[in-house]
């Protein structure tokens, strides 16, 4: 079996791992405190779901939407990180990397999520050149 065709499952596999921990923790957030939060706790719901639900998709296949939609999904959580720091979601603020660990965990879900897409992408692009003449 070639290379190639061990790579994109494997790459798929990978990512689909990093957003399942990342919906993971934003569930256990939601369950554990932030269901009371309004407006802020609907939305750990819903980035759990959707980083769930991407990552079924993506053992399936992956269409460069899902590529797309897996990368959406965790900027999404880095954006959102990054606002409830600095200048808040909807009157909602935390600080540093509270609460421990699951913030930091989270923060390296999502840039591994997007590591992976940039790399996979990357091996892509190289996979496309033709070779140098010589």
């Amino acid at each position: 079996m070639s290379t190639g065709r061990l790579l994109a499952p494997a790459m798929r596999a990978a990512i689909a791992a990093t957003l399942a921990a990342s919906g993971s923790i934003h569930a256990q957030l939601y369950l554990d405190e932030y269901r009371f939060l309004r407006i802020v706790g609907p939305l750990f719901l819903l980035q759990a779901s959707v980083s769930f639900a991407v990552a079924a998709l993506l053992l399936i296949g992956m269409p460069p939407l899902l590529k797309v939609a897996a990368a959406g999904v965790a900027l999404g959580a880095l954006g959102g990180f990054t606002a409830s720091r600095t200048v808040g979601v909807f009157g909602f603020t935390e600080k540093g990397l509270l609460p421990a660990p699951q913030a930091l965990l989270s923060l390296l879900a999502e840039t591994g999520t997007l590591l992976l897409l940039a790399l996979w992408q990357a091996i892509l692009i190289g996979q496309r050149r033709p070779p140098a003449p010589r």
